[in-house]
């Protein structure tokens, strides 16, 4: 049976990644990683990029920046929490629940790594 679509966009994107990286960049792409696919989303993009320039923020903070679901927000940030790239306090303020988020080193590594990774693909595609 044929695959999907959607299964053979998923099954082809790490080569086809590498060959249009190695294209764009002349070769030197290969020196550097692929793009990190866990901060590539744009709303983990948004998550991480927000909290490297925040110590902490809250829940309802990190969703009204992002303009999110509070639904779209959980399921990103647990797999951001869950790839070690952010922290998740709960506390309670009075009898109200409060959830803070905060960029864990390795998280600030990461995003490090990607924006050298797209600045390069950048200064490789306007030669």
């Amino acid at each position: 049976m044929a695959k999907s679509n959607a299964a053979r966009r998923a099954g082809n994107r790490p080569a086809q990644e590498s060959q249009s990286l190695k294209g764009i960049a002349g070769g030197r792409a290969a020196l550097a990683p692929d793009l990190d696919r866990m901060i590539h989303e744009r709303i983990r993009l948004a998550i991480v990029s927000v909290l490297a320039v925040n110590d902490t923020l809250s829940f309802n903070e990190l969703k009204a920046l992002l303009d999110t679901t509070d639904g779209n927000l959980s399921v990103h940030a647990r797999k951001l929490e869950e790839a070690g790239y952010v922290d998740c306090l709960k506390s309670f303020e009075g009898r109200i629940p409060r959830t803070e988020y905060r960029l864990t080193t390795q998280g600030r590594k990461a995003l490090e790594r990607y924006l050298e990774h797209m600045e390069a693909l950048i200064r490789a595609t306007r030669r």
